[in-house]
C-alpha cells in the first residue's frame, strides 16, 4: 500500500486526499486546525495537527511517504519560505513523488503579453519572492518533483458572491487587463496526476488557459446570480477602498499559457470554460472530485 502525505490539506488537499483514498493509498494529512483535521478525516485520511512554523515534520513521517503533496502557503513575511526549508531539510535525501502548488504570481506583471514556463520569474512582491524561494528549495531537494504554478483558484465556496450581492464595486475593466484561473477540482486532479505519473518537465502552469478580466469574471457571476453587475471604480477610488494586498493583485496583468501542461500530460480539463465552472460552483457541485 502506497503512502500519500499531504502537507497543508485545505480545499485542494482534500480533493487529492479523496483520490488517494479511492486508489487504496494510506493518506496522512498535516493541517493547522482541528476543523481542517475533521474535514480530512471525513474523506478517509489520517489527520495530524502540525504547525510548520514551530518545527518541521518528523523525518520518519517524511521518509515513509511514497507521494508528497505540498500545498501549505509560505509564512506571511520575508522573502524566504522557512516552512518549505524545514521540510526540505527533514527529507534528508528521501525523494518521494512530489508536487508543490505554487503561484503564477512568480512571473510578475506582463501586461497583455502571454507567459509560459520559459518566461523568467520576475516577482513583484515579497509574497511572490517567497514562492520562488519555495520552488527552488523543493526542486533542489527533489529534482524530479513537479511545481504547479496556479493562478486564481475558484470553486464552490470560493467566489465573491457576498460582495457581488452587496453591490461592492470592482476596478474598471480598462484599468487592469488580464487575469487567469483554475477550478479547484481541476487543480486537485492535476496534483494527483502529477504524483502518480512521470512528466517530462518539472514546472507547469496549472491554469485553464482561458484568461479574462476580473470585471468580466465578476459580471458573469452577477449574471448567473440574476443580479446587476458590480459598479466600476477607477484606480484613485480603488486606492481608497481596497486593502494593500488586494491592490497588489490588481496591479499585475498577464496571460498564462497552459500549452506545456496539455501537451505533456494530455489532461482534459473538467472546466476549461470558466462559465461552466461558475455554474457548477454556484450549484455547489462537485464538492469533492
Amino acid at each position: 500500500m502506497s503512502h500519500t502525505l499531504i502537507i497543508g490539506c485545505g480545499d485542494t488537499g482534500l480533493r487529492v486526499a479523496a483520490r488517494a483514498v479511492a486508489a487504496g493509498d494510506r493518506v496522512t494529512a498535516l493541517v493547522r486546525s482541528a476543523a481542517s483535521a475533521t474535514r480530512a478525516r471525513r474523506v478517509g485520511a489520517t489527520a495530524i495537527e502540525w504547525d510548520l512554523d514551530q518545527r518541521a515534520p518528523e523525518a520518519d513521517l517524511l521518509s515513509s511517504a511514497d507521494r508528497l503533496v505540498y500545498s501549505a502557503p509560505p509564512p506571511r513575511k520575508g522573502r524566504t519560505d522557512t516552512r518549505m526549508a524545514g521540510v526540505c531539510d527533514a527529507l534528508a535525501g528521501h525523494e518521494p513523488a512530489t508536487v508543490y502548488i505554487s503561484t503564477s504570481g512568480v512571473y510578475g506583471d506582463h501586461g497583455s503579453d502571454w507567459v509560459d514556463e520559459d518566461t523568467p520569474v520576475a516577482p513583484g512582491t515579497d509574497r511572490a519572492y517567497r514562492r520562488v524561494d519555495a520552488e527552488n528549495r523543493l526542486l533542489a531537494a527533489i529534482p524530479d518533483g513537479v511545481v504547479l504554478r496556479a493562478p486564481g483558484i475558484y470553486g464552490p465556496g470560493r467566489l465573491p458572491v457576498d460582495r457581488i450581492l452587496a453591490g461592492e464595486p470592482v476596478l474598471d475593466d480598462s484599468e487592469h487587463a488580464w487575469t487567469n484561473r483554475i477550478h479547484i477540482d481541476d487543480l486537485g486532479a492535476l496534483c494527483w496526476k502529477a504524483v502518480t505519473e512521470r512528466w517530462p518537465h518539472r514546472i507547469y502552469n496549472a491554469t485553464d488557459g482561458t484568461p479574462t478580466s476580473r470585471t468580466v469574471f465578476s459580471d458573469t457571476i452577477a449574471e448567473l446570480l440574476g443580479t446587476d453587475p458590480p459598479p466600476r471604480i477607477d484606480w484613485a477610488e480603488a486606492r481608497e477602498r481596497f486593502s494593500a494586498m488586494r491592490l497588489s493583485f490588481l496591479s499585475e496583468s498577464r496571460r498564462v499559457s497552459n500549452a506545456r501542461l496539455v501537451a505533456d500530460t494530455g489532461y482534459q480539463f473538467l472546466f476549461a470554460d470558466y462559465r461552466d465552472g461558475l455554474i457548477a460552483s454556484l450549484r455547489g457541485e462537485p464538492a469533492i472530485s
